[in-house]
């Protein structure tokens, strides 16, 4: 880009590429909504007002021009798709940059994974910028596919797609000073450090915002969010597939106060995406609710762009990128064109580009090792009558510790469907290693069957829970043998299956077609009598040891409270 053409077309004496004429510009610096015109060249907004020619003119009718969307804080891998992929999906919704945290792919595949979701957000056809993942493995409680150390980080920290470092979960290691969580902290320089600290309060919050992390995720009531703003964090309000915190955070949010709040996603399904919208969805949620206009369209632009330091775009303004979002009101909130770089990217809903291929499988190695599986991989002798459950609660990623009586037969602790207590397997498929954390879940509802997936925060163990041995092992064996992926099995028999080959975590399908085999598992888990909305999703949280309350990772239960194993099985 010539910045003396630049300058020439802005004050008028050369054309413009485009002129968006008629516009309802969508102010997020002045707080204001005004009829103007936007004039365009070589990717960049040049102008605002009238006396602008180009070589293409559109009359926009009044229709609202705003900046692209940005949703800051998206782990790609939890959509299924590749980012080529995802762009296409979520481009014509209005969205232009993401900030994803590929610690899902990190997690198996380390430095290799992160290269990889680097490389392939540069074929998207939308700016995928990415944050350096701070806890592979998140624990010492699981076993990971790979480590990444300070030394591992610093290097990608030099990157151009490189925003800063990825949620810290180890809080825990924040507030105890651990050396190699210090380390990591310290070589953020001037980039952002992401949280993710549900629930911490008190002097252990105040050592993780000393600690130079400013921001988080995780807040699920009102008082928990109001005492992180208070100490300086911006709060990211996460409406996800399965976590759902817009409708407790929303009455926090204030005129004084909205430039500290940002919409994000976190984990996404395909489904939700193809179904509802990306950000676009969770502002028209928010208007639906009564949100302020202005501060919603801040809080998917602006307030994001500044938080990460992206000076260049955000905003309407000159010398910005012209990544805008044309829509048509703020009642019915469609998004009508989005522009990227100036380019016309989609209309009405269609991608406008030509698809460049989605990226293959091949593009990194097969992941799923598992050990030798059998349907007594599943059995659990009975070492009393009491034990721990893990309780799941609807839309919400934490879960509670329960104490339930088990049902035993022939000296055996078995599944329960009439009283919704399912068994809950969690298999390492790293290393071929063998371990298998074996216990109980309750919530899933199912009668009969089992489900399965490669997909299990964040370490990505082979997950399974299901009403009898043989069909988790059926299930369990449908996933490994399709190199990872969803299945659901009933009666000895494979029901419904989603490969996922890239690293046991995406597809390499076109999107249209992951949503639609989605579909298709949720079915048959939901024929099995389960009626959660998210069935795959909710089972992939709870191999999540840093969320409370109690969690199972391939090492066995884990008390997050505690931060320590605890025994299923509990003395009398």
């Amino acid at each position: 880009m010539s910045l003396g053409k630049l300058i020439e077309v802005a004050r008028g004496d050369a054309p413009a590429d485009l002129v968006l004429r008629n516009a309802q510009v969508v102010n997020v610096l002045s707080a204001e909504v005004y009829t103007t015109d936007v004039a365009v060249w070589d990717g960049r907004i040049v102008g605002l007002g009238a006396g602008y020619a180009a070589e293409e003119e559109l009359d926009l009718d009044g229709a609202h021009v705003a900046p692209g969307f940005i949703d800051a804080h998206i782990h790609i891998e939890s959509t299924m798709l590749t980012p080529p992929e995802l762009a296409r999906v979520v481009v014509p919704h209005g969205t232009t940059t993401i900030v994803s945290d590929p610690h899902e792919i990190a997690n198996v595949l380390g430095v290799e994974g992160v290269r990889y979701m680097l490389d392939a957000g540069q074929r998207a056809p939308l700016d995928v910028f990415i944050t350096v993942p701070s806890c592979v493995p998140a624990t010492h409680m699981e076993t990971a596919g790979a480590v990444m150390t300070a030394d591992d980080m610093a290097p990608l920290l030099r990157e151009e797609w490189v925003a800063g470092i990825a949620e810290m979960m180890n809080f825990p290691g924040v507030a105890a000073a651990a050396p190699d969580v210090v380390e990591k902290l310290e070589i953020a320089g001037e980039k952002r450090v992401d949280g993710h600290a549900p629930g911490l309060s008190g002097q252990a919050l105040n050592a993780y915002v000393a600690a130079g992390i400013r921001s988080d995720h995780e807040c699920t009531t009102l008082d928990e969010a109001r005492e992180k703003l208070r100490l300086g964090m911006h709060i990211m309000v996460r409406e996800g597939s399965v976590a759902r915190n817009m409708e407790e955070l929303l009455p926090l949010i204030t005129p004084e106060n909205a430039r500290r709040f940002i919409f994000v996603t976190d984990d996404i399904t395909p489904l939700d995406l193809l179904a509802h919208g990306h950000i676009d969805g969770l502002i028209r949620q928010a208007l639906g609710r009564g949100l302020d206009p202005m501060l919603a369209l801040q809080m998917a632009t602006l307030n994001p762009a500044q938080y990460f330091g992206f000076e260049d775009r955000g905003a309407v303004t000159p010398g910005r990128r012209a990544d805008l979002v044309v829509f048509d009101d703020f009642e019915r909130f469609n998004i009508l064109q989005v522009y990227r770089n100036g380019e016309l990217s989609a209309e009405n809903g269609e991608m406008l580009l030509p698809r460049s291929g989605v990226a293959p499988a091949s593009d990194v190695r097969g992941t799923m090792n598992t050990g030798p599986l059998s349907p007594e991989s599943f059995v659990i002798p009975a070492a009393g009558r009491q034990a721990r459950v893990v309780g799941l609660i609807p839309n919400q990623i934490v879960t509670r510790n329960l104490m339930r009586e088990v049902k035993t037969q022939n000296g055996y602790a078995v599944a329960d469907p009439e009283r919704d207590m399912l068994k809950l397997a969690v298999v390492e498929r790293h290393t071929a290693s063998g371990a298998i954390g074996l216990g109980f879940i309750e919530g899933f509802e199912l009668q009969r069957g089992a489900i399965a997936g490669s997909v299990a925060h964040d370490h990505h163990n082979l997950i399974v829970a299901g009403a009898s041995d043989d069909d988790m092992y059926v299930a369990a064996q449908a996933v490994v043998e399709m190199g990872g992926g969803l299945a659901v099995a009933d009666g000895g028999e494979v029901a419904a299956q989603l490969a996922l080959p890239v690293a046991g975590l995406m597809s390499d399908q076109p999107g249209e077609d992951v949503g639609r085999g989605l579909g298709k598992v949720q079915a048959a888990a939901e024929a099995l009598g389960c009626r959660l909305e998210e069935p795959f999703m909710a089972l992939s949280f709870l191999g999540l040891e840093v969320i409370p309350e109690l969690k199972l990772t391939d090492q066995g239960l884990v008390d997050v409270a505690k931060f320590e194993f605890v025994m299923l099985f509990v003395e009398e």
